[in-house]
């Protein structure tokens, strides 16, 4: 079978101009033409279009991408191979930054006011202004809202990441609490909670062992904090709940 360019273009998701442009550069020469000499690709070509796509999205120019797909020692399956791998990589890579993002607009992170542009830049493509109306249909009548409002609306995008650079740091350490065993009731499980407290303080409003009692609650009872803390290490919902309890505790006793 054969195919022509527009529909290749549609099947693809790239635009006919492309198409003509990888032809033109001999990344892509489909392999027939039409009786009145239009392009018309083989399933080979489709093959190739796919890894070409694939490297692309991978952020690799077209020199490079033609390159690695002359080399006449690589085997497909090679190529594939090392596609799953940096593909798997860039995964990695983004479930990171999708961590540091949760955290920040943890709980109680409202009233952001960056630019379009700065807003996507620090967040990654997810408009913060969702959890903003869950925070407000929460706590939209307490002190402790108005005084996020009022801080955050001062922030800037530095601000934010380097707030965000914090909320990381702190996750990834409570995550190696928990791998090395540390109960949530010992002392350096209850010493993360009051830093977790803390930032609170720090970045939105006075955080009280009483409200922080109810965020733990909160982390466990609300599904979307629940499968967000637990997709970084199951239990840790509950483990980070604990932990603000004892903290409170002992604070308070």
């Amino acid at each position: 079978m054969s195919y022509p360019v527009g529909e290749v273009a549609g099947l693809a998701g790239v635009t006919v101009r492309t198409l003509h442009h990888y032809d033109e550069i001999g990344l892509l020469v489909p392999g027939g033409r039409s009786h009145a000499g239009h392009r018309r690709y083989s399933d080979a070509d489709l093959d190739r279009l796919q890894q070409i796509l694939f490297y692309r999205e991978l952020g690799f120019p077209l020199d490079e991408v033609a390159a690695l797909l002359d080399d006449p020692e690589a085997d497909p399956r090679a190529h594939l191979r090392g596609q799953h791998d940096l593909l798997t990589a860039r995964i990695e890579k983004l479930q990171k930054m999708a961590t540091a993002v949760e955290h920040a607009m943890e709980a109680r992170t409202m009233g952001i006011r960056l630019t379009p542009e700065e807003r996507f830049e620090v967040f990654g493509g997810k408009d913060p202004e969702e959890h903003a109306q869950e925070a407000e249909r929460r706590w939209g009548g307490t002190e402790a809202y108005a005084e996020s409002r009022r801080r955050t609306a001062r922030y800037g995008k530095d601000d934010w990441k380097r707030m965000q650079a914090e909320v990381a740091a702190w996750g990834g350490r409570y995550e190696a609490l928990m791998a090395s065993g540390e109960p949530a009731t010992g002392e350096p499980a209850m010493d993360m909670a009051e830093e977790h407290r803390q930032h609170i303080t720090r970045w939105f409003y006075a955080c009280s062992y009483d409200i922080h009692r109810g965020l733990g609650e909160m982390y466990v009872a609300d599904e979307r904090f629940k499968e967000f803390y637990d997709s970084m290490r199951p239990g840790l919902a509950e483990h980070l709940r604990d932990a603000i309890t004892a903290n409170a505790a002992r604070h308070e006793g």
